[in-house]
């Protein structure tokens, strides 16, 4: 059971406790400093790995050392990065993210060779042949959308895979060109502030029941420490978050997605599912970093109970 996760591919460096940039050239020391493997295909791909999935992710870096790093970072995890294409003119996409006490994280982005990402980066027949396919950040990957490469979405899912989607940015007019992809998704998992921002609902029942007339069957509205909201056409359900000390809110989203594709995987409905994301959004929050803290399946089902 192959998951195939597709778009953004971000190498993240992160400090811990940062309070406030320092005047000139004054230094401040930190608690902890991580480089990690980030973004909403790259991030996902490695939480997947750890949950026992085999990943293959695609997606467009940089021919430099931070996409060295970041193939060597996924690699390690297991997930086969022969799908990343190289690019000489444009550097890796990298955040730079000083994490506050409270887990906030501002960051200092650099989009890179995501922008670059086209459906000629994807295989032939590697869509078709994967059990899901995870659409990660096609907001800022805009080169996918194409309608051969909706074609190609659609081919898949004819032939019975599983196309899940998450967003990356905030970002209203990307939003606005992601919402093309909504056809040829069966199931998509914004953030609340994206939610409202592609339907102009602040309610997320009301933006999660906007989406789906859009052409999912499922919308999973993700609420932060609010829990998320799982919307289907036979009603929308809330769950909680799980009570746990949060760090570090980064990758939070890529690991619910990571968590609620395992369950899917593994034959549960999208509300047992989405129950497997919140734990495993929860096991990241608890550390520094899009992977923290997540070991493997049974640990973040232990969250459960």
């Amino acid at each position: 059971m192959t998951v195939v996760t597709l778009g953004a591919h971000i190498l993240d460096v992160l400090a811990r406790p940062v309070e406030g940039i320092p005047d000139g050239q004054d230094t401040v020391v930190v608690e902890r400093i991580r480089v990690t493997a980030a973004g909403a295909a790259a991030g996902t791909a490695v939480a997947l790995a750890r949950l026992g999935n085999e990943v293959v992710s695609v997606g467009a870096i940089g021919d430099d050392d931070l996409g060295d790093l970041l193939v060597r970072i996924m690699a390690r995890e297991g997930v086969d990065v022969r799908g990343l294409v190289r690019r000489t003119a444009d550097q890796t996409s990298a955040s730079i993210l000083p994490i506050r006490p409270d887990g906030g994280r501002p960051s200092f982005h650099v989009p890179g060779a995501n922008l670059t990402l086209t459906a000629g980066a994807v295989g032939p027949g590697l869509l078709g042949a994967a059990s899901t396919v995870h659409l990660g950040g096609p907001d800022v990957t805009f080169g996918l959308n194409d309608p051969a490469f909706f074609a190609m979405l659609d081919t898949a899912r004819a032939a019975g895979t599983v196309v899940t989607m998450d967003l990356l940015s905030n970002m209203s007019d990307l939003l606005a060109g992601a919402a093309a992809f909504l056809p040829h998704v069966d199931h998509f998992l914004p953030n609340g502030e994206q939610a409202a921002l592609m339907t102009g609902e602040d309610d997320p029942e009301k933006a999660a029941a906007a989406l789906l007339a859009r052409g999912p069957s499922t919308v999973v509205v993700t609420l932060g420490g609010d829990g998320s909201l799982v919307a289907t056409a036979e009603g929308a359900h809330r769950l909680p978050a799980l009570p746990v000390e949060v760090v570090d809110t980064t990758g939070c989203g890529d690991a619910y997605c990571a968590g609620f594709i395992t369950g899917l995987a593994h034959g549960k409905d999208v509300l047992e599912a989405a129950r497997w994301g919140t734990a495993a959004a929860a096991t990241v929050a608890q550390g520094l970093g899009s992977d923290a803290c997540l070991t493997d399946l049974d640990a973040v089902l232990a969250l459960l109970g």
